[in-house]
């Protein structure tokens, strides 16, 4: 069984044909350029909303724990207040 093979005919590639070609190729690659910059621009200002959000939550952390820091605090003076009395 013999597999039948496309034959593709041979075109002449002329300096304008290349040219156009060329200018194609460029005008794809421009835009594959644009959309990656897009892209970036995205991703920069997701991360800057996520950096937001960390921020935040380190600012809540800091207060809770010196809330909970000066509650103990409290609790063991006071225990060590009742006993001296």
């Amino acid at each position: 069984m013999v597999a039948s093979m496309a034959v593709m005919a041979r075109e002449a590639w002329t300096d304008e044909r290349l040219d156009d070609f060329r200018a194609e190729v460029n005008r794809r690659f421009d835009s594959v350029e644009a959309d990656i910059r897009e892209l970036r621009s995205e991703i920069k200002a997701s991360f800057a909303e996520v950096d937001k959000r960390i921020d935040s939550m380190q600012r809540t952390m800091i207060v809770c724990f010196s809330g909970m820091t000066a509650s103990i605090v409290a609790s063991i003076i006071g225990a060590i207040l009742v006993t001296q009395l």
